[in-house]
């Protein structure tokens, strides 16, 4: 039994021990309600979602490590490009171009301000085009710039271009990500040079950046100020999450909303997801075409016979099935028809003919030796090495699979993998007999396609080097890119890339597509017709 002086020590333990404890309850308490609060918060106002990499500095004139879908939701463009290429006032409400085809007079929109309150004007698109031509040869590679001849204010929503010669594609260009979208004057460095670096990033876009952990998350909220359609989310949280199967174990958990892009989960992965019926799930119209590239300065090679044979001997609509589980689609053309002047394509649709593969072969005079397996021509074997991307499994997978069909004709192909970079490299470098390739896809096709088959360096103008209208292709190229006449264009474009395609060197794979995943109760979700633009302008998630 406890003495007196014991007991008053226990009952005012005893007390401390239970204020205590309701002190704790209390925060324990607390500290769910507002885990439940900021739940519900992001649940009924934030889309949560994966990308591999960091979003970067989101300067809008400058590349990697910026990330394009960050870069469209604060930057805005000139124009815009719609489904089928259609293009569409964005900042500039119209537009007027010369007869000559060298003057684009822009008439911007007078509602418009920068996320910090600042104006948008001609004063800001001629500083922001002026800072872009200050390092001119980093930004050479899309085609009107380096044909800029001057940038005018004419009053203050009036800009003016004039370049040194006509460029039909110069409004088509305005509407890619980067590098012409427009920072406000608060995101300058004082020396003006973007190049180097911004102060901080200031668009007119629907989304502002809010919090940011460098290689953690980014989140975006949406710009209440927003000119435009306000977006029914209020924010968008970006998880970086490098690895695929970490991102489909985080969706699966609900912990994303929405997984999206290219090649950013397993095909096997979105197919198993799609399957169980417990989530939306949306594919694109084609993005772009896998190729396969033939160079024709190689002497197996050089006979058109030979390429057309190759393309004959296998069975790519089964390849593509069994390869892609029917993700992609078989591509008859060598750029996808929903592109401008696509719509018309003349060129002969391949079919699988193994007995019309073997007949050509014999024509060019690769005959099959008896006792042997590879065809010979003058004693050399019908031996070929194709390259692919060691880090895509698909080509690979693709590259193993014609590798079995093509000895069935009696020709032996050894298939090379290599890093990406070792892969631009030998292609540029002519050093290749085949390789794999995709084209760049909405906005810049297909001017951007003609232009790198066009240009000395890219591979593509050495591999089609035995094509017997080779010089007549080449001049059609640079007439298309000058032309100011809308038929005569199409009819240039018709002709280029059907002869590109009939004379075998480039051979359709597959049409490449956009994948997309996300929660019951995410609705409106859509793919911009851009391939690098963000897909976040409708979304919504329902209550």
């Amino acid at each position: 039994m406890l003495n007196p002086k014991n007991k008053k020590r226990f009952l005012l333990m005893s007390v401390m021990v239970l204020i205590l404890s309701m002190a704790l309850l209390g925060c324990s308490i607390e500290s769910v309600e507002n885990e439940k609060s900021e739940s519900t918060t992001e649940s009924d106002n934030m889309i949560t979602f994966a990308w591999p990499r960091d979003i970067g500095e989101l300067n809008p004139h400058i590349y990697n490590p910026s990330q394009l879908f960050a870069q469209s939701m604060l930057y805005e463009p000139l124009v815009s490009y719609q489904d089928g290429g259609e293009l569409k006032p964005q900042l500039a409400e119209s537009w007027e171009i010369s007869e000559d085809g060298k003057e684009y007079l822009f008439h911007l929109r007078q509602d418009v301000k920068f996320t910090d309150g600042s104006n948008f004007n001609a004063e800001i698109v001629k500083k922001n085009f002026d800072a872009i031509l200050a390092n001119v040869d980093l930004h050479s590679w899309l085609g009107f710039i380096s044909k800029i001849d001057q940038t005018e204010v004419i009053d203050e929503y009036t800009f003016k271009l004039t370049l040194t010669e006509s460029y039909y594609p110069t409004i088509q260009e305005l509407a890619v990500v980067r590098p012409v979208r427009f920072l406000g004057e608060a995101g300058f460095p004082q020396d003006g040079d973007t190049s180097k670096g911004i102060e901080k990033p200031v668009g007119t876009g629907p989304w502002v950046l809010d919090e940011y952990k460098a290689d953690e998350f980014a989140v975006f909220k949406r710009n209440e100020d927003y000119w435009g359609e306000l977006p029914s989310i209020e924010k968008i949280k970006v998880k970086v999450i490098p690895d695929a199967e970490t991102r489909v174990l985080a969706f699966e958990k609900g912990d994303l909303d929405v997984v999206y892009g290219e090649g950013v989960i397993g095909i096997d992965s979105f197919k198993q997801l799609e399957s169980t019926g417990s989530y939306g799930s949306s594919i694109s119209e084609p993005v772009a075409t896998r190729q396969l590239v033939m160079n024709t300065n190689k002497e197996q090679l050089s006979d058109v016979r030979v390429r057309q044979a190759l393309h004959y001997g296998f069975n790519k609509q089964a390849m593509v099935e069994g390869v892609t589980s029917g993700l992609e689609e078989k591509a008859d053309y060598i750029l996808p028809t929903n592109f401008p002047y696509t719509s018309n394509l003349d060129a002969t649709k391949v079919d699988y003919n193994v007995e019309k593969a073997k007949q050509l072969l014999d024509e060019a005079g690769w005959k099959l030796p008896k006792g042997k397996n590879i065809r010979e021509k003058d004693g050399k074997p019908l031996e070929i090495e194709l390259m692919y991307n060691s880090a895509e499994s698909i080509q690979k997978t693709m590259a193993e699979t014609l590798q079995s069909e093509w000895t069935g004709l009696g020709v032996k192909l050894n298939i090379v993998g290599v890093e990406l970079t070792t892969q631009v490299e030998r292609f540029k470098a002519n050093e290749f007999d085949m390789n794999f390739f995709s084209n760049y896809g909405a906005p810049y096709d297909p001017h951007t396609f003609v232009n790198i088959v066009a240009t000395e360096g890219f591979g593509f103008r050495e591999a089609i080097s035995a094509y017997s209208n080779k010089e007549e292709l080449l001049n059609q190229i640079a007439e298309v890119k000058q032309t100011t006449d809308e038929n005569e264009r199409q009819e240039l474009y018709t002709e280029i890339l059907g002869s590109l395609q009939e004379q075998g060197a480039i051979v359709p794979v597959s049409y490449i597509k956009k994948i997309a995943v996300y929660q019951k109760n995410v609705s409106n979700f859509t793919f911009p017709a851009n391939r690098d633009e963000h897909p976040f302008t409708g979304i919504s998630i329902k209550k």
